[in-house]
């Protein structure tokens, strides 16, 4: 077992961080730049041994480590894999992350694995189902985790809550903290047509223990209307970054993540990215 204890963050730096990706290694190493913390997706590092493992136990020496999970199924209706809450908990024990998050969102039905993060109703039953989840979840892992606001496609018509006070309740019930992830505030405001601004303003921002930020891409969808797609893929948006300006100078300085999981770009571009982020978060401070 590797362990990580040595070299214990016990929380996140409010600055940048990214994503990592094994091809930056000795990038980081080398020349972190802005660079202060690094996120992992959890379900990449739940195997034992091998070079992934110990290049993460050499950066966890240096870098304070955000574990981000999107394989837990939250919003699922059925219970909670207990093998998957198992390897989780392995992972969270031996890295000793400064944060550990996971998405309100469903990937699962009966034995099915959809390899994708759905939406949910916003109702009393599903705030229920989700309460109770989280409530699993910190107890096995003996520690908090941070909910991730999604990114939408479509409304429900029988939600019976807005998504900021369905997020607000679910911390209040469950003592869980939040990831904001403002691309997906963008992504969601733009196919629902609502106000991007209002719903910052509406948000529990003083529950926000790391912000997340990533690319899209523009489609449209049959009828001819402009359709934002959370791809991951490409450099944040200018009204992204707008956004994400209105959102530090509400809310203070936060742990704030550059995301780029699909055509990865080289270091220089990443860490520029992150830089960008560092200027923002430095008005505050």
């Amino acid at each position: 077992m590797l362990d990580a204890s040595n070299h214990h963050f016990d929380r996140l730096p409010a600055a940048p961080g990214v994503g990592y990706k094994p091809q930056h290694f000795s990038d980081l190493l080398e020349n972190a730049g802005s660079v202060e913390w690094l996120e992992i997706h959890a379900e990449n590092y739940m195997g034992d041994g091998g070079r992934p493992l110990a290049q993460l136990r050499h950066l966890s020496e240096r870098f304070a480590i955000s574990v981000h999970g999107v394989g837990l199924s939250i919003g699922g209706e059925g219970r909670l894999d207990p093998d998957h809450l198992a390897r989780l908990k392995h992972l969270v024990g031996w890295t000793k992350p400064a944060s550990f998050s996971e998405h309100l969102a469903w990937s699962t039905h009966d034995s099915a694995f959809l390899n994708d993060l759905l939406p949910l109703p916003y109702t009393d039953e599903t705030l229920t189902r989700v309460a109770e989840h989280i409530d699993e979840v910190q107890e096995v892992v003996g520690r908090q985790m941070l909910l991730e606001n999604p990114s939408s496609y479509l409304a429900f018509d029988e939600s019976t809550y807005e998504e900021t006070d369905f997020l607000r309740e679910v911390a209040k019930r469950t003592g869980c903290g939040l990831l904001l992830d403002v691309n997906n505030v963008f992504v969601s405001a733009t196919n629902l047509e609502t106000d991007p601004v209002s719903y910052i303003d509406a948000f529990p921002l003083d529950l926000v223990g790391e912000i997340h930020l990533a690319g899209h891409d523009e489609d449209h969808d049959d009828h001819g209307k402009p359709l934002l797609i959370d791809s991951h893929g490409r450099e944040v948006a200018e009204p992204v970054w707008t956004l994400y300006e209105h959102v530090i100078a509400k809310g203070g300085a936060r742990p704030s993540l550059i995301e780029w999981d699909n055509d990865v770009p080289d270091w220089p571009t990443l860490e520029a990215e992150a830089a960008r982020a560092a200027k923002i978060l430095e008005t505050v401070v």
